[in-house]
């Protein structure tokens, strides 16, 4: 499970060290996407792979599933971190999420997400006093 929140660098050539303590699960290889609200998804690639499994069994008929998968796939970037635990993130996965220089990377359960630091502050603000309104619906039962 990935967990937590760090603030890595993008150094020149579009590389990405990934934070320490997600480096052991990612190491065997990851797949790096367009995620909402204009971040980008980093899976394992089994966890990729059991998300492409749950795509595919949708009908080819229903159009919000072929719109999704469309862009989810295109976008879709695998790699093997280097020895230090670096990916390189395309340009146009950059370009989609706005990524500068200074990074946010949060461990979102089972992927980890990678944002543009003012994006992800300007995220946090407007969305921080929804969060303290919405456990019911999102968490049946409560905690």
């Amino acid at each position: 499970m990935f967990l937590g929140t760090h603030t890595p660098r993008l150094d020149d050539k579009g590389r990405l060290i990934l934070p320490a303590k997600f480096r052991d699960e990612l190491a065997g290889g990851v797949v790096i996407t367009k995620g909402q609200e204009r971040c980008l998804y980093v899976f394992p690639t089994p966890e990729f792979q059991r998300i492409a499994e749950q795509l595919r069994a949708q009908p080819m008929t229903h159009k919000a599933a072929r719109a999704y998968s469309r862009v989810f796939f295109a976008s879709a970037h695998d790699e093997v971190p280097d020895k230090q635990g670096r990916v390189t993130i395309p340009a146009h996965l950059r370009s989609y999420a706005a990524l500068d220089r200074d990074l946010v990377v949060i461990g979102a359960s089972t992927r980890v997400e990678i944002w543009d630091k003012v994006a992800w502050e300007t995220y946090l603000a407007e969305s921080e006093d929804d969060f303290a309104d919405i456990e019911e619906g999102v968490l049946p039962g409560g905690l």
